[in-house]
């Protein structure tokens, strides 16, 4: 069964979008092209709305269902989404649209428009082998099997606050997430030792002194000039500038912890 790239939040975000930007006729063509329009009523004896919500219940549930379009042969999940970026617009100060955008980048996505016809373009922000949808599911179950409840509320709140577009909550939320991480990982490793560590930057270097952190990586050194340092540095930065930097990095702000957590998380899954 071949994978789609992208989560449920985004396709729902690309299904509203299309319910807001195409009329009946349109909405029901695009039920055609999409192969549900034996699920989707015709004509106007439903709302449009009622439709998106039909429409985004039939694909979240046949996510993966291999559909044929004119870019080929495609899952259902990125057929719809590419039908939401379709009608995309550039500089166009819509909440679905910009709703939309926040989804795609957090599943490593952007939009582009070409030079000559202005069509917009989905390209992949970053390599696939990062697979941003999988990481951010392998993390969420690996937290739930470990029971580190408290670092998965911050997450959730990280992904909920990206996605309304509040950067500086989304930048605290994920910075709280990695430090409440590494020290759920000592307290599953010895939890009377860690609770006689006060910081959490003593729990780090504790990991490290058992070995689960490694100094020839730099990922932890005394000296504290090592990746975690940095990251975390970096992390606190906070405050919400206008402009689309901010949304990018803010984006970049979570991919790197979403991506450091899976690690952190496949390592004491593996007993390393």
């Amino acid at each position: 069964m071949k994978l789609h790239p992208f989560t449920r939040p985004t396709i729902v975000a690309a299904i509203e979008f299309l319910g807001e930007m195409l009329t009946q006729a349109k909405f029901d063509q695009l039920a055609v092209r999409l192969g549900l329009d034996d699920e989707i009523p015709q004509g106007p004896t439903k709302s449009v709305a009622a439709k998106c919500a039909l429409l985004a219940r039939a694909v979240n549930q046949r996510a993966t269902q291999i559909v044929s379009t004119l870019d080929g042969a495609v899952t259902l999940a990125e057929a719809a989404v590419r039908e939401a970026v379709g009608v995309i617009l550039p500089q166009y100060a819509n909440p679905g649209q910009e709703r939309l955008l926040r989804g795609l980048a957090l599943d490593g996505y952007v939009v582009s428009w070409s030079d000559d016809t202005r069509k917009p373009l989905l390209r992949a922000a970053l390599p696939g082998e990062v697979d941003l949808p999988a990481a951010d599911d392998e993390v969420h179950q690996l937290l739930k099997q470990f029971g580190f409840l408290v670092p998965l509320g911050h997450l959730d709140q990280a992904i909920d606050a990206h996605a309304r577009g509040d950067w500086a909550a989304a930048n605290s939320q994920i910075r709280t997430f990695l430090e409440g991480l590494l020290s759920d990982i000592a307290s599953h490793i010895d939890p009377q030792k860690t609770a006689e560590l006060p910081t959490s930057e003593n729990r780090r270097a504790w990991l490290t002194e058992r070995g689960f952190l490694s100094i020839s990586r730099n990922e932890w050194t005394g000296d504290g000039k090592n990746y975690l340092n940095g990251l975390f540095k970096m992390l606190h930065t906070d405050g919400s500038h206008p402009g689309l930097s901010d949304e990018d990095h803010s984006t970049f702000r979570l991919h790197l912890g979403i991506i450091t957590a899976r690690t952190f998380l496949r390592r004491l899954r593996n007993g390393r």
